[in-house]
């Protein structure tokens, strides 16, 4: 180092011990300012409880205390937001005073002699006088700092685009107010930077990596234009990474429009949810809505038991003709074409009952129905049909206030009943003591009724479940007609004991929600889905008919396709394209691979046919090893000294298997051995050395060493394994092992032995 570098590195470390200073100072101020607002919002919510002890007798006072509490509930909300701003911006200056910035740009404008010096960070920071210190990454100036290359750079702020010289940039790694690493590069972000964030452990789940964006990625992260968003990404891209970065740019960028309630996304399970959950937090935003496709349609079909995905992998062939026909665009139109076509008498409505009889009979709700006018698209007549019969019950009412039924009930009040049906009616408003009771006893009939208005309400007289039976009869399948039927009867079987494929949940959905028009949700204004080449486009499609206002965002890698054949990015974008309709459309290509090393990421692209178009990052580690046994003893002493060698330089070790029954087999081998967790669909969180799971649900994660499982031919017997086994070896990020019995699979090509892309093991020699 020279001594203009050296001074130049004094100068930046002054610098960063001068914001520290400045951090502390105000982190002891904003502690002060916590407890003063949290002692502000005691002494109001004490004084709200106080003040709502009324009398509620006179009508004055009524109309006095609802003031009063409207004021009171008013000054709570805003002392406990003031609360809440102090905790957040408490909590912002504690994360900058660790690492408080990982980038600096120097630019010139030419209208301006001054050559301006920015540092970018997670959050911004602005001294006294109003200047900024720090600039929030997500700003529209930090968006040089990964797009921009030294020389003249343009960039979008809300006034149009601005133009600029870049003359520096620079990037550092500090830790608590010391510079660990700087260096000056004219790339998005330089291999020193990467290569050091890399080559770590992955202690820290889904790191908190802004500082090392790259260009392709922040392409994503900032698009606020498109409407229909399509990543395809190679294993280790970082299109998870970018996807949660995107979501705090959004939330950043429309800010006074947008809130984290209005975001939605869906992950692959339940793991992979508390996996990502720290990283919004970590930005300064809250976290957005999280569910899985699971979750999702459990709620939607509320009584049945929805078949998950990983039980349909298990349990089912994943190639499937009839799945992959249900899941299909055509199996959608096909509904659109059988409601469009759908008379009166072939719907299927239901008796609504009331104690135990018919109130309205099916055959009047289908008179109802039918005697509509038939250009009515059908979501408006099944609204009038249900505006007719609220209509008809509430007549019905007075009526069955006269009925037995009510005056036996009426007799047997109790005072404490008696008061409650009057309400706030004063008995000396009515003229005589019958006219009281009749009040009181239509009272008592809506009541009772309020039954049959929530079934109307709620379409309980029309059954989804049967209607879409009879349109699995109409539909022209392509199959032979005897396995059609077969497949009928198989939901009909599901059906009666309260439980639904996943085949058959969007379908039914789809056609439920597109009959009736309702259950939408038009709040949501961002629809996030990671790892889509998992979900058909007849999800897909149901998702967009629900969420009609959302900008869809789908995350995935069609190479990584578990639950179906692995098809070429082209082919299932072209599906995305033509399923949903949206004004503006982009897709954006993910091809260099940061997470595994250059010698990992080799061997898994050698198993695809385009494999040549992954750009391995230059991150050398070891060979990949293949440990050939010929027992099963030798393969779970093998297992056993593999993991050994790994513990003693890694903290994790993932032994990934192909499903669930093989998982439960390997953890039973090295159980007693080693700390080990054997993950199932319902676990949150990985807390243990060694952890065994089947590859779904390993989706999106990554881990510092990787033993595949029983890779041999007749486990991995044909191409419809390719997306599985290549998934496994993708999660690796430094060590990655394979074991097999007897002969390795076929999908492991020649070339990989050619190539000497992996190192062989004999266990018998």
């Amino acid at each position: 180092m020279n001594n203009l570098e050296r001074k130049d590195e004094q100068a930046e470390q002054q610098r960063v011990s001068f914001i520290s200073e400045l951090l502390t100072n105000k982190i002891t101020t904003t502690i002060q300012e916590v407890e003063a607002a949290k002692n502000e919002a005691q002494q109001v919510q004490k004084n709200y409880g106080i003040n709502t002890s009324v009398n509620y007798l006179e009508a004055d006072d009524r109309i006095e205390t609802k003031a009063d509490l409207q004021q009171q509930r008013s000054l709570v909300n805003k002392v406990v937001e003031d609360e809440n701003i102090v905790q957040r911006q408490l909590a912002t200056y504690k994360s900058l005073k660790h690492s408080p910035y990982f980038g600096r740009i120097d630019i010139k404008d030419a209208d301006f002699p001054d050559v301006d010096q920015l540092y970018i960070g997670t959050a911004s920071l602005i001294d006294d006088n109003g200047e900024f210190l720090i600039h929030d990454w997500r700003a529209p100036i930090s968006s040089i700092y990964y797009n921009g290359v030294l020389g003249k750079v343009s960039y979008e702020t809300p006034n149009g685009i601005q133009q600029t010289e870049l003359l520096k940039k620079r990037q550092f790694q500090i830790h608590d107010d010391k510079i660990i690493n700087m260096f000056d590069t004219n790339e998005t972000v330089g291999d020193e930077m990467l290569q050091h964030e890399l080559s770590s452990k992955s202690s820290e789940q889904l790191k908190n990596i802004v500082a090392t964006i790259q260009r392709e990625q922040n392409d994503i992260i900032r698009d606020t234009k498109s409407d229909l968003l399509v990543v395809q990404g190679v294993a280790g891209s970082g299109k998870t990474s970018a996807l949660l970065q995107r979501i705090a740019f959004l939330l950043y960028h429309s800010r006074t429009e947008l809130n984290a309630e209005q975001i939605i996304l869906f992950s692959p399970n339940l793991l992979f949810s508390n996996y990502i959950k720290d990283v919004l937090p970590s930005l300064g935003e809250r976290n957005m809505r999280q569910v899985t496709l699971a979750e999702f349609f459990s709620r939607r079909l509320e009584g049945l038991r929805v078949q998950t995905l990983f039980s349909r992998f298990e349990t089912e062939n994943q190639n499937d003709a009839i799945h992959e026909f249900k899941g299909s665009q055509a199996f959608i139109e096909q509904i659109d074409q059988y409601l469009q076509n759908l008379a009166g008498e072939q719907l299927v409505f239901t008796d609504i009952y009331f104690q135990g009889d018919i109130f309205f009979s099916k055959k009047l709700i289908q008179q109802i129905y039918t005697d509509l006018n038939p250009q009515l698209p059908f979501a408006d007549k099944l609204l009038k049909t249900k505006n007719k019969l609220i209509k008809t019950l509430k007549k019905r009412i007075h009526v069955e206030a006269e009925e037995e039924w009510v005056l036996v009930k009426l007799d047997s009040l109790s005072d404490e009943q008696y008061h409650y049906y009057l309400g706030e009616k004063d008995p000396s408003e009515f003229t005589s003591f019958d006219e009281e009771q009749a009040f009181i006893a239509n009272k008592i009939a809506k009541e009772e009724l309020r039954t049959v208005y929530n079934a109307i309400f709620n379409n309980n007289f029309w059954d989804a479940h049967s209607q879409y039976l009879e349109f699995l009869k109409w539909v022209k399948a392509p199959v032979p007609q005897q396995q059609w039927d077969v497949d009928i009867s198989e939901f009909k079987e599901q059906f009666e004991f309260h439980q639904i494929r996943l085949a058959d949940a969007a379908p039914l959905l789809y056609l439920r929600d597109r009959f009736t028009g309702e259950n939408k949700n038009n709040r949501i204004k961002f629809l996030f889905i990671d790892e889509v080449q998992d979900y058909s486009i007849a999800e897909i499609m149901y998702l967009k008919l629900i969420f009609n206002q959302a900008k869809f965002n789908l995350i995935g890698d069609s190479e990584q396709a578990l639950f179906k054949d692995v098809e070429t990015a082209p082919v299932l974008l072209k599906k995305l394209s033509n399923a949903i309709s949206v004004k503006n459309a982009r897709l954006i290509n993910l091809n260099h691979a940061y997470r595994s090393t250059l010698q990992i990421t080799e061997l898994a692209s050698s198993l695809l046919s385009d494999g040549d178009k992954i750009q391995a990052f230059n991150r050398n580690g070891e060979l990949p090893q293949l440990f050939i046994t010929n027992t099963d003893l030798e393969m779970e002493n093998t297992l056993k000294s593999i993991i050994r060698t790994e513990l003693e330089n890694k903290d994790t070790v993932a032994v990934i298997t192909k499903n669930r029954a093989e998982a439960e087999t390997v953890f039973n081998i090295v159980n007693r051995e080693f700390d080990s967790l054997l993950v199932s669909n319902s676990a949150r969180s990985i807390d243990s050395q060694v952890v065994i799971l089947p590859i779904y649900l390993a989706k999106g994660m990554e881990f510092d060493s990787v033993i595949a499982w029983d890779v041999s031919k007749k486990n991995y017997s044909n191409v419809h394994s390719l997306g599985i086994l290549y998934t496994i070896m993708t999660r690796a990020m430094h060590s990655l092992n394979l074991i097999c019995k007897n002969t390795i699979s076929d999908l492991i090509p020649e070339k990989a032995f050619q190539q000497k892309l992996l190192k062989i093991k004999k266990v018998d020699d």
